[in-house]
């Protein structure tokens, strides 16, 4: 551990944590990019706990909770300042917060459309559970004033190729001017969305098959009618195909964590870190599929900064990026205590491996 990296740099901007009483300013500098440990501890709460292991050690922390474009990315970006009413994914009407600041609105689907709302796998509709709502949360961020609209697409029960929030859309002639922007958390295409997501969303195999077909009926639909192919593109079948019915009405899909790393700066962060520690509830090999913590490994290792992830729990067969040091909590603390006490885990190994590094 280069130790001295961050000695003469000016004082550390608002948010880092700071040494006790008349403690010398510490010289390691540790970044806190974690993803949520879903079910357990959001991404905000596991980048306070790294914070604290830093400030016992003592280093300084730059906090910065992440998100791929699922559950969480609205928090990232700034947290909700408004809240509208909407339809939610069961016809029902439910309250979604989001977010509007200079022009830019962030809206999460999952606030509106998702599976927690519809009462998880077991009490969904998933023939039936439509993106209405959140078609009608970016309407009524274009009628607010938004030139620019991020929609995350993570953690839906639907599987209605987007065709609710289509319908729910302005006229393009309304958008015209509005950039549309999708974070995806997955790169599934439109045509797989069915098979690869449906039982997730409590589909039956019958049920899956009916959602495949209607999928498919939706890629001659959207091309008839906006003249844009989604069938095959990447990404198109994130939130059970929303991404690819955005796509139609002219939205750019992306992946989600480079839409959260690059609104909150997180090149520059990590570059000025000696550490960054990140994080997720379980590693496995989709986590090398443009989720957070395969993504701040990239970046770390493009500025030769020390890169730790600590998880929930890991699949041994998964590979790790090179340079990526991972701690496996339920490895190391047991299963019980892993899902019980994930904050103290992880304060207890981060303090662990960064007076190793001192």
């Amino acid at each position: 551990m280069a130790a001295g990296r961050g000695a003469g740099r000016g004082v550390a901007r608002a948010g880092f944590c700071q040494p006790r009483g008349d403690e010398r300013m510490p010289d390691m500098r540790v970044l806190a990019a974690p993803d949520k440990f879903r079910g357990t501890a959001s991404a905000a709460e596991i980048a306070g706990a790294v914070a604290e292991a830093a400030a016992a050690v003592p280093a300084s922390c730059d906090t910065a909770p992440m998100a791929d474009g699922g559950e969480g990315t609205l928090d990232a970006l700034g947290g909700p300042n408004r809240t509208s009413v909407v339809t939610g994914p069961l016809g029902e009407p439910v309250d979604a917060p989001w977010r509007l600041s200079r022009g830019v609105a962030v809206i999460e689907m999952a606030l509106a459309s998702g599976l927690a709302l519809a009462g998880g796998a077991t009490g969904n509709d998933p023939v039936n559970a439509t993106t209405a709502g959140t078609g009608e949360l970016i309407a009524e961020a274009v009628g607010a004033g938004a030139r620019r609209v991020l929609v995350a697409v993570g953690g839906s029960a639907t599987t209605d190729g987007g065709l609710g929030a289509v319908r729910a859309l302005p006229s393009p002639a309304r958008m015209s001017g509005v950039e549309m922007i999708v974070a995806c958390d997955v790169r599934t295409a439109f045509m797989d969305a069915a098979a690869v997501f449906g039982p997730q969303k409590g589909a039956s195999p019958a049920q899956v098959e009916l959602l495949a077909r209607r999928l498919r009926a939706l890629t001659e639909l959207y091309e008839r009618d906006f003249g844009v192919e989604v069938a095959a593109m990447p990404r198109a079948g994130a939130a059970g195909g929303l991404a690819g019915g955005l796509a139609a009405r002219g939205a750019g899909l992306v992946d989600g964590f480079e839409v959260v790393a690059d609104e909150i700066g997180l090149r520059e962060r990590i570059s000025d870190a000696d550490v960054a520690v990140t994080g997720e509830g379980r590693y496995d090999a989709t986590s090398l599929e443009g989720k957070v913590v395969s993504g701040v490994a990239e970046l770390a290792a493009q500025s030769g900064t020390r890169v730790l992830a600590v998880v929930g729990s890991r699949d041994p067969s998964a590979p790790a990026p090179d340079g990526m040091e991972i701690v496996d909590l339920t490895g190391r603390f047991g299963s019980r205590r892993a899902l019980a006490d994930p904050c103290g885990c992880v304060r207890e190994a981060v303090e662990d491996v960064l007076r190793a590094g001192v």
